[in-house]
């Protein structure tokens, strides 16, 4: 699986829209190259909303145990809430074994925000492309329903 296919699948669900920060974009240097996947039925970013999955190509100062400065890596994190972590990582990684977050092509919870039921994928390929695809399929309908939710509760806030 290329960073392609990750982002043509995420074009291909109604209402997505991928920011892709790059210099001169007014976003910081650091996300320039990365990429922020949100639900947005109007086109633009939403400013009260967290993206759905992000395509992540370099470490970042408190997350490097992926080794994304090496040539050639890259990371797909994708939030599906904590109940459905649990789910897919029932086993060792959620029993509290060590963690690999440098395997490549494996479910992991992400190093950073798996409290918040985010989990990651290095290079994902032949093993976890399927549930990826799923996974992101999901997590956009999700992102979806809490838009449409918090559009209904801004219109009437009783």
């Amino acid at each position: 699986m290329r960073i392609e296919d990750v982002l043509e699948l995420v074009r291909s669900l109604n209402g997505s829209l991928i920011l892709a920060p790059v210099p001169g974009s007014g976003y910081p240097e650091i996300a320039w190259g990365d990429y922020f996947c949100y639900y947005s039925a109007d086109g633009t970013v939403p400013s009260t909303r967290q993206p759905y999955a992000t395509i992540i190509t370099k470490d970042y100062p408190d997350d490097a145990g992926s080794r994304l400065d090496e040539p050639g890596r890259w990371r797909l994190n994708v939030r599906v809430g904590r109940d459905r972590l649990g789910e897919l990582l029932a086993g060792p990684a959620a029993a509290g074994a060590t963690v690999d977050f440098g395997a490549t092509d494996v479910l992991v919870p992400h190093p950073v925000y798996a409290r918040q039921g985010w989990i990651a994928v290095v290079l994902p390929a032949y093993r976890t492309e399927e549930t990826v695809r799923g996974l992101l399929r999901d997590a956009h309908r999700l992102a979806e329903v809490d838009a449409h939710r918090h559009a209904e509760e801004q219109a009437d806030p009783t």
